[in-house]
């Protein structure tokens, strides 16, 4: 596989305007409740900042318009199809979100562009990862935020390429400092895919059956959201404008209707975490951070 031919390939550069109507769906889409105010009433708002990773994997109120998301990992899944003559599986898992600025709560536009930075050989029959690199600003060019991805695309693997590196987070052996418990419903997927991510698989009952799922799923970058939302409630209570960043590994399929907890141990350059399913205590999210002003 030619790694060099995909660096620095990009998904082209693109802007999206919201408003503070767009700032509380995208509250509410990751689980906001009645007693948080600030997060979906207009006077006095804050922004969840896993807001600045909805251009990762996005679809909507971005110009120049596309019908579906298509993050740079969407390249190399397209080449190796039109190589393959098959279309290989891919799986969004990793993210890191680092904060620079807060953003404006009641209207702005973000403007970004997503990149290839490596391709990293998982073995063979494992696939590859490809990584990007997503940056974030405004029109004034002010830098509000860096997003990183990781994407397994199930083709390629044993290519003879640089291995992925691997995550520097152990969880400590102690009980949790902090733990919050909270509930996905039965919609969340529905109303997380009216920020933007319009991937079908996350709504269509029969095309979720067919790619090997029970049912419809929620997307990573909600899951990221909870996380974050339910972290900030833990560690910064109302001051959601204190966190610096916040990274995990993807770890498990969470469905619509499941019981969440947000688990995590205080560590010197923060907060470790995991989001777990309270009924099963399998990770949905792991190897988080959390870090913060």
């Amino acid at each position: 596989m030619d790694v060099e031919k995909y660096i620095g390939a990009s998904a082209g550069l693109r802007k999206l305007e919201y408003n503070w109507r767009d700032i509380a769906l995208y509250a509410l889409a990751v689980g906001a409740r009645k007693e948080d105010l600030n997060y979906y009433y207009e006077k006095n708002m804050k922004v969840i900042p896993t807001y600045g990773a909805i251009p990762y994997w996005n679809a909507v109120n971005t110009t120049p318009q596309r019908p579906t998301p298509y993050p740079a990992s969407l390249i190399v899944k397209e080449a190796l199809q039109r190589e393959l003559g098959v279309s290989p599986g891919f799986l969004h898992m990793e993210h890191e979100l680092i904060m620079h600025r807060p953003i404006d709560p009641i209207k702005g536009s973000l403007v970004f562009e997503d990149t290839i930075t490596n391709i990293y050989d998982r073995g063979k029959d494992k696939g590859i990862i490809v990584k990007t690199q997503l940056p974030v600003f405004d029109e004034a060019g002010n830098l509000i935020c860096t997003n990183h991805s990781s994407t397994v695309i199930f083709a390629k693997g044993g290519f003879g390429g640089e291995k992925p590196p691997k995550s520097n987070v152990v969880i400590p052996d102690r009980e949790p400092d902090y733990v919050i418990s909270d509930s996905i419903s039965e919609i969340q997927n529905v109303l997380y895919r009216l920020t933007g991510d319009t991937n079908h698989i996350h709504v269509n009952p029969e095309l979720a059956k067919e790619a090997g799922f029970k049912a419809p799923f929620m997307q990573g970058l909600c899951s990221l959201g909870f996380a974050c939302r339910m972290g900030i409630e833990a560690i910064i209570p109302n001051e959601p404008e204190r966190m610096t960043r916040i990274s995990t590994q993807m770890r498990s399929i969470c469905y619509p209707g499941t019981n969440v907890q947000f688990v995590g141990w205080k560590v010197d350059n923060g907060v470790y975490f995991k989001l777990v399913n309270s009924d099963t205590g399998k990770a949905i999210l792991d190897k988080g951070i959390f870090e913060y002003r």
